[in-house]
């Protein structure tokens, strides 16, 4: 049996956000030295099916025609399994399991909601498997634009105005979400689902008579939605965090890197992100003051502590002339070749693979259960 440590890369899922998650599976794939990492490919279909798929093909995973890969109906259903030797992932043929492979750690590659948002890392815990990011609690409230807020609110953090609304209360009270929009936030606004990603179902909205349509896309992607006052002339800058468990503050934070969108994309919306590569570009270092650099480096500390993180962390801001607030923090931000939380760390000289080493260290290194 090989020594090497065994890692499953898991991804796809049943978000919106299923192809992105795809192409990370092949980045991180690409990317990981072979040479320390056995690693088995589990992709969870968009019906919810998982399946164990060979490493070839989550490498061939890319972009045709402007079209995101998706993981395919499988004939032999993945199952997990722990017992003494500890996890393992298998398929099943008939009443035959076949392809047993042990499980070290879990590296979920997974964005949005049934992955990203605690569900996973709470079948993680259960079954004693060791994982990359953070646990359930963090990962929820991480997934969750309004309770996120709230938490960064409790943290003494600035926030801009906000205004989040459930399905119940849009459903049942939606004139009065409108009455408190209207009191609470000047336009233009930023309609997002609550528990979303990737910028999809996200409009701007220049007046009043856009706010309907708006609120009916974001619910297409969430039934609970968030309303954000927006921007105007904001700076968009990002700070990536690396859990250090040996540090005094428990992470390590990268340079400050500041997003410059195309104008034809009017804000750093999903085809910015992940089709054109054109679309935007990372400074990293951003330019602006050190006083500025710090302060941010600051805030994402606290943000990361927050939520109660661990592993990684991206915390996004806007600077404008009121000063700078926290947007949010993401728990599992893209790997693939154009996103910037790896970029933000390889501008600070750690190349992709640490990277990623990096991360299984960290969930190798951290117990499973209550700590």
């Amino acid at each position: 049996m090989s020594d090497r440590i065994r890692v499953a890369l898991i991804f796809g899922g049943q978000s919106s956000e299923h192809g992105i998650s795809c192409l990370t599976a092949a980045s991180v794939l690409k990317a990981i030295d072979r040479g320390r990492y056995d690693v088995v490919g589990v992709g969870i279909t968009r019906s919810g099916r998982w399946t164990q798929v060979p490493l070839d093909v989550i490498a061939a995973y890319t972009i045709v025609d402007g079209h995101v890969p998706e993981v395919a109906e499988p004939r032999h259903d993945a199952v997990w399994m722990v017992g003494e030797q500890g996890c393992e992932v298998a398929s099943r043929d008939g009443e035959k399991l076949v392809d047993i492979n042990g499980v070290d750690v879990a590296f979920a590659l997974l964005h949005g909601p049934f992955g990203e948002d605690g569900t996973i890392q709470g079948m993680f815990e259960l079954m004693g498997i060791r994982y990359v990011g953070s646990g359930v609690a963090a990962s929820a409230v991480g997934m969750d634009k309004h309770f996120m807020k709230v938490a960064f609110e409790a943290a003494g953090m600035p926030v801009w105005p906000y205004v989040a609304a459930s399905r119940h209360r849009l459903r049942h009270h939606r004139a009065d979400v409108v009455r408190e929009i209207d009191e609470r936030l000047t336009y233009p606004l930023f309609v997002k689902p609550a528990r979303g990603g990737s910028s999809l179902g996200i409009s701007r909205v220049a007046d009043p008579s856009e706010l309907d349509a708006a609120i009916d896309e974001a619910q297409r992607f969430d039934p609970k939605i968030v309303v954000e006052q927006g921007f105007v002339g904001a700076r968009e800058l990002e700070v990536a965090v690396l859990g250090d468990p040996a540090a005094p503050d428990g992470c390590a934070v990268s340079d400050v890197g500041e997003i410059r969108v195309q104008a034809a994309h009017g804000f750093y919306d999903f085809e910015a992100k992940y089709i054109d590569e054109a679309g935007a570009a990372l400074d990293a270092p951003a330019d602006i003051p050190a006083e500025l650099s710090d302060r941010l480096k600051d805030l994402a500390r606290q943000a990361f502590h927050a939520v109660d993180a661990e592993g990684l962390v991206r915390a996004d801001f806007f600077v404008t002339d009121d000063g700078a607030f926290i947007n949010e923090v993401n728990t599992m931000p893209g790997f693939t070749k154009i996103s910037m939380y790896p970029a933000l760390w390889q501008a600070a000289g750690m190349t992709y693979p640490e990277l990623i080493g990096r991360l299984i260290d960290l969930a190798l290194e951290r117990p499973v259960g209550l700590r």
